[in-house]
């Protein structure tokens, strides 16, 4: 793997300038790309899995975050209070207390059960200028987030189904986990005093892990501040470990936000809360990719999807109708015409475009595309709706091959 911060800068990906700030990154436009791609499809699967998507603001009351315990337990790694109103108002840490807080914004019935909610939404951490790292450590995080309103019988049936959807996630972003950790607290006051809480949680992920026969390790100190928490850790290409998704059990905010639903027997329960993240940090997440992937992008998250080639000024026509046709398939596409080179010097530079279709005299008469893929392999003459077609079906399943016969 490569260091993604050197390729975010050669592919033209992301960049930073010191008058916006340290840990604070803005995107290219072939950045966004692959950010806009990886966003969809973690919705697109989300919704698959009966998520509803919601937004909440960035801001919150400080009072928020002392009811939720970020306050006490979390501040050091808040920014500082602005004055509004007479009111404190701080940049959100987190996104669960405003989920909780629509949770409870009205009555709730064990029929609505589990409720699974979902937001790509921005938090802010006030990470030290020691640790900021490119994409891996920044101080505005744009957060894969989902909270899972349901009963302690539901529980580890929708921790599991997180994990898996983990796992799904992976498989087509086309990385991989280097191990899976349990993670417990560790001494000092760090962490929420109900030790009944935390026995209850950590056994109902244990649980989860053991099912699923996944190897993991439990490790203390890494919990959150008020529970255990499955975390998921990569490896970038310095060797240095970090966490990109989780599913955590959480008892604590439900009786800190007096949440409720009305069962079966007509009296009111306690949800649990179950946390979960499918990439986490979107930042971080497209930071593994471009590492794991040097910049040669599975095609569905590939900014440049296909590339026409056309030989000659001649077929500069078949070219732009060819996009044309990839634009109404909502494919990303560009031409490279001969005012860029020779086909071999165009060739090269599309290098880590999946597709490079040329269109010479031939192809342009028939109606068919050559089709070059980027690990080298020849397909074609097809004709240009059939390969289209093909590709099409390809990126929409979220496949990692380049073409299957």
């Amino acid at each position: 793997m490569h260091d993604h911060r050197r390729l975010g800068r050669e592919l033209e990906l992301f960049g930073t300038d010191p008058l916006i700030g340290a840990g604070l990154p803005y995107w290219l436009p072939d950045g966004a790309a692959v950010r806009h791609a990886l966003e969809e499809y973690v919705r697109d699967a989300e919704r698959r899995a009966g998520y509803r998507h919601v937004y909440s603001p960035v801001l919150g009351k400080r009072e928020l975050y002392e009811i939720s315990g970020h306050w006490s337990h979390y501040s050091e790694d808040m920014f500082p209070p602005m004055e509004m109103g007479g009111d404190e108002v701080l940049l959100r840490p987190s996104l669960c207390p405003h989920h909780a807080l629509i949770y409870r914004s009205r009555a709730r019935s064990h029929r609505e059960l589990p409720l699974r909610m979902a937001e790509l939404g921005g938090m802010y951490r006030a990470e030290l200028s020691g640790v900021l790292g490119g994409l891996n450590r920044v101080r505005a995080v744009q957060l894969n987030d989902a909270h899972v309103f349901c009963t302690l019988e539901q529980a580890a049936d929708e921790a599991r189904a997180a994990l898996e959807m983990i796992g799904r996630a992976y498989e087509a972003m086309g990385i991989r986990a280097a191990r899976h950790r349990l993670s417990l607290p560790g001494p000092g006051g760090k962490y929420v005093d109900d030790p009944g809480k935390w026995r209850r949680s950590t056994a109902l992920l244990r649980e989860v892990l053991d099912s699923t026969g996944i190897a993991y390790e439990a490790v203390e100190g890494e919990a959150a501040f008020y529970g255990p928490k499955i975390d998921v850790q990569v490896v970038d290409g310095a060797g240095r470990e970090s966490t990109l998704s989780t599913v955590q059990i959480d008892f604590h905010q439900p009786e800190r936000f007096g949440l409720r639903y009305v069962g079966a027997d007509g009296a009111e329960h306690r949800p649990v809360m179950v946390h979960r993240s499918v990439v986490g940090s979107v930042e971080r997440a497209v930071g593994q990719l471009i590492e794991e992937h040097d910049g040669a992008f599975p095609a569905w998250l590939a900014p440049v999807q296909l590339v026409a080639l056309p030989v000659s000024k001649a077929q500069g026509p078949d070219a732009e109708a060819f996009l044309r046709r990839c634009a109404a398939l909502g494919l990303r596409a560009e031409s490279a015409g001969p005012g860029r080179g020779s086909l071999g010097a165009r060739v090269r530079a599309a290098r880590l475009v999946p597709y490079q279709v040329v269109i010479g005299a031939k192809e342009a008469a028939d109606g068919l595309v050559s089709v070059r893929l980027r690990d080298g392999r020849r397909v074609g003459p097809l004709p240009a709706d059939e390969f289209l077609a093909r590709v099409g079906a390809l990126v929409s399943a979220y496949r990692t091959g380049l073409w299957e016969e």
